[in-house]
């Protein structure tokens, strides 16, 4: 029934689109039919300056594949993004200072690279719709039209999991770490884009392994849009 619901949303978000966006949304479509073993997956995660999609800027942008359940360390990615003005008391959280900007790209580069990347690929993330509305916040932006895009969600796994198990969630369990804590994943103290997409990335391929088998649960139960 989701594969059914997900592939009508899609296609009509495609009515009467033909540009760069509609291409990209094109290229999902497969995915909505595929295995989990089968799914192209690009774990992504944004640095920002704040937490407001419409009012906050993203900063950096890391991506991490996951190809038939394995992670190809060779194609993670980070790209940093100019902003305007200065990102001041952010840089507490994320560790980039203006003078690492210097050489990032503009925000119309940054989204065409992150387009041309993860074209064909479901998105994951932790706490994804956080991430997911920046990107769409930022592509309105460079073309001018809203986008709705699918994705998997990390942290909304290891909630439904957990609430099998307790009535009441204690208060940091979804975090990112304490939820890899409980897989056996190691801590990663760096805090950058880049690292926080490799740590969702194999946040999920345990979280799929505990679940059961990837050959033949599909894709689409795990996908939202």
């Amino acid at each position: 029934m989701n594969e059914l619901w997900l592939k009508t949303r899609l296609q009509l978000e495609l009515l009467g689109q033909k540009d760069e966006l509609a291409a990209y949304q094109s290229s999902v479509k497969p995915c909505l039919s595929a295995t989990i073993a089968d799914l192209p997956i690009m774990a992504i995660d944004l640095e920002m300056t704040g937490l407001d999609p419409h009012n906050d800027q993203i900063i950096s942008i890391g991506i991490v594949p996951i190809e038939h359940g394995a992670i190809p360390l060779s194609k993670a990615l980070q790209v940093m993004v100019t902003i305007d003005g200065s990102e001041g008391q952010s840089a507490a959280v994320h560790g980039i200072i203006d003078n690492h900007l210097t050489e990032a790209l503009s925000l119309t580069q940054a989204m065409a690279w992150l387009l041309a990347q993860t074209q064909g690929s479901i998105l994951l993330a932790h706490h994804a719709p956080m991430d997911i509305s920046f990107i769409q916040s930022h592509l309105e932006k460079v073309y001018k039209r809203s986008i709705k895009l699918p994705f998997i969600d990390t942290l909304a796994i290891e909630k439904q999991r957990l609430l099998r198990q307790h009535d009441v969630l204690q208060e940091g369990s979804l975090r990112l770490d304490a939820c890899r804590k409980r897989y056996g994943l190691p801590t990663y103290y760096g805090h950058d884009a880049l690292t926080d997409a490799l740590a969702c990335a194999e946040l999920f391929v345990a979280q799929i392994a505990s679940i059961g088998d990837s050959k033949t649960m599909k894709a689409a139960q795990f996908i939202s849009i």
